[in-house]
């Protein structure tokens, strides 16, 4: 009877993750939850899966994947891949498939997508490519490069041991390489194909256009980037330990001040080595100070003469990858664009009376009204009815100016504008945690778990991620919650003998037709099997049935046993099946419908191609 009751409830779960009308993770707890309340699976077990290595192992990568995010090695890397590939959807696609396969030869599939997915959003952001095009292959090309080492995915090595305790060699490392290639290049041209037959742009959750400008193009959009200069401080200059209250620089030289950024010691090299600081009244500059400017040129040249300032080339920067509108904004200090609304008291008052500096602790940079700009002069201008001026302050003074409902309104949300600021001077500090990372799961010197978690401290204690709150928010709890409620399920199927009474019915009734048949039947039916369990639990279950039909028959187990481990590997038809596929589910808004129409087609026709080339590679 239980066996009856857990092929109801996934029957009916199934229904409904197809249908799509009910979110995903509550379809999978409700299912869990009867099981439970039905006595199928015990507390523990049904509780098992949020334990799971590979859960705890999601939540970790989804750390490392927002700090890879967050400190703009995302952006550097898909840079990279962008001027390898240029802007063609089709070379984009195979480049992002081709790296996650090398990749995922080596690592676990989970961690090949956890580190690749900010790259390839970030990627597909830039090439302007809709984002969902390029994330389902990425998922699905992970488990083909998977197969090309004993390391790639755990099937392989379940096999591996399966054949040493049967009295046979053991697998080496790239046993799985021959196979492993038919997989890549036959499963790469199936995925391209059907990617960009099936996943058409009018059917996706398009990436929709946001309600407020990055603040790229805000700046852009009042041409900043042409009259923003910066200035280094020598050691002879007049500004030296005064405050730019006393020296009057506004009103003497029509030059403003905005910002200062300053080199901090370099002792402890996980600490920010860069400090920036908003041009206040009792700011002071230091040696080797960098002040940001705004003013005509020639005010800037005057001004830079007369105070013994170095005016540094547009190339100059204080660290790699920084960008000349960029530097208008940091982690601790950006700009935003505020309304003045009819009844606000800043109407007809100058510029220089309005009190943003001293009530609100901003800078207005310039004034948008009836589209134009105006970028000189400000202090003189009349605040009118309408203006859109754009301030630039600490990003905490600018959500206290959101506060201030009845004389203007700011334009969007500096809290997550603020949250999503690049911390670019901790890229080389990420990027070197993740390779350490990628490094010790190779070796596998300790549990790949253990190398994510502590990756995943590592990130948050050297500030690639600013404070756990920012590190809690990089986890999609949608996905965690999928993959550990239908983890249970899959014990469920186990526990009540459903997995067996499937399998070897499915074995029994084609062994008679040869072995090309049993082999096509073994591959089939694990295939099938990974749709509702794990690709290691489905590996273990079939392993010794294949083992044991191989013998019956008098042909060698080897074809028999990559059948199993190729199978179980290979599942892309449902998004819970494999971690990858859940990852990306939510980062590509696919339906679970997507998963079918692009993943069944390529999961049967790799299987016919896999079925056709084992005996040439292992004869039977």
């Amino acid at each position: 009877m239980d066996m009856l009751w857990t092929l109801v409830i996934l029957v009916i779960a199934s229904a409904l993750f197809v249908s799509g009308k009910v979110r995903s993770d509550l379809v999978a707890i409700s299912a869990l939850s009867l099981l439970l309340i039905l006595g199928i699976i015990d507390t523990q077990e049904a509780l098992s899966g949020f334990s799971n290595s590979v859960v705890i192992m999601m939540i970790g990568l989804f750390v490392v994947g927002g700090a890879i995010f967050q400190t703009g090695l995302a952006k550097i890397v898909s840079g990279k891949l962008l001027k390898l590939a240029g802007t063609n959807e089709t070379i984009l696609l195979l480049t992002v498939m081709l790296s996650a396969s090398f990749i995922g030869a080596f690592v676990s599939n989970t961690g090949t997508v956890a580190v690749m997915l900010p790259i390839v959003v970030s990627l597909a952001a830039t090439a302007r490519v809709q984002q969902a095009k390029l994330l389902m292959p990425l998922a699905f090309a992970s488990s083909l490069g998977g197969m090309l080492t004993l390391i790639g995915t755990p099937p392989n090595m379940v096999i591996s041991e399966t054949l040493e305790k049967a009295g046979y060699e053991p697998l080496k490392f790239f046993s799985f390489t021959p196979t492993g290639l038919i997989c890549l290049v036959a499963g790469t041209i199936l995925i391209t194909l059907f990617s960009k037959w099936l996943l058409k742009d009018n059917e996706l959750g398009g990436d929709k256009g946001r309600e407020q400008r990055s603040l790229y193009e805000l700046a852009k959009q009042y041409s900043l980037g042409n009259n923003l200069y910066r200035l280094q401080i020598s050691e002879h200059s007049p500004m030296l330990n005064k405050t730019l209250k006393e020296l009057s620089i506004a009103a003497e030289y029509n030059v403003h001040i905005h910002e200062v950024r300053r080199r901090q010691s370099n002792k402890n090299p996980f600490f920010k080595t860069i400090n920036t600081e908003f041009a206040g009244p009792d700011t002071q500059v230091h040696v080797n100070d960098v002040i940001y400017v705004t003013g005509d040129y020639e005010h800037i040249l005057r001004f830079s003469d007369v105070h013994k300032l170095t005016l540094l080339a547009e190339d100059a920067v204080e660290r790699e990858g920084t960008d000349r509108l960029e530097n208008l904004a940091s982690s601790q200090i950006g700009i935003a664009e505020v309304l003045i609304p009819s009844n606000s008291k800043h109407i007809n008052q100058l510029v220089k009376h309005s009190g943003f500096r001293e009530k609100y602790r901003v800078n207005i940079l310039g004034i948008q009204r009836k589209g134009k700009y105006l970028l000189h002069e400000l202090k003189e201008e009349k605040i009118k009815a309408g203006d859109a001026l754009l301030i630039q302050g600490e990003w905490k003074h600018i959500s206290t100016l959101a506060l201030e409902y009845e004389d203007v309104v700011v334009v969007g949300q500096p809290a997550d504008v603020a949250s999503n600021i690049p911390l670019s001077h901790k890229a080389p500090i990420a990027a070197l945690i993740m390779v350490l990372m990628i490094i010790a799961m190779i070796i596998n010197v300790v549990p790949a778990v253990v190398c994510v978690i502590v990756a995943a401290i590592l990130m948050v204690v050297t500030g690639c991620l600013p404070n756990m709150e920012s590190a809690y928010k990089t986890v999609n709890w949608e996905s965690i919650v999928l993959i550990g409620a239908m983890i249970p399920m899959s014990t469920a199927i186990e526990k009540t003998g459903a997995a067996a009474l499937i399998s070897e019915g499915l074995v029994n009734s084609i062994g008679g037709y040869g072995p090309l048949a049993l082999l096509a039947g073994i591959y089939f039916a694990t295939s099938f099997m990974t749709l509702f369990i794990s690709n290691t639990a489905c590996a273990v279950l079939f392993s010794p049935i294949a083992l044991a039909a191989a013998l019956s028959m008098d042909v060698s187990p080897i074809p028999y046993l990559f059948a199993v481990a190729i199978g179980a590997s290979l599942c892309f038809a449902v998004p819970f099946s494999t971690p990858p596929n859940a990852l990306v589910m939510t980062a590509g808004k696919y339906k679970f419908m997507d998963y079918v129409k692009v993943g069944l087609p390529v999961q049967v026709l790799l299987g016919v191609v896999m079925v056709i080339a084992l005996p040439l590679i292992f004869p039977l």
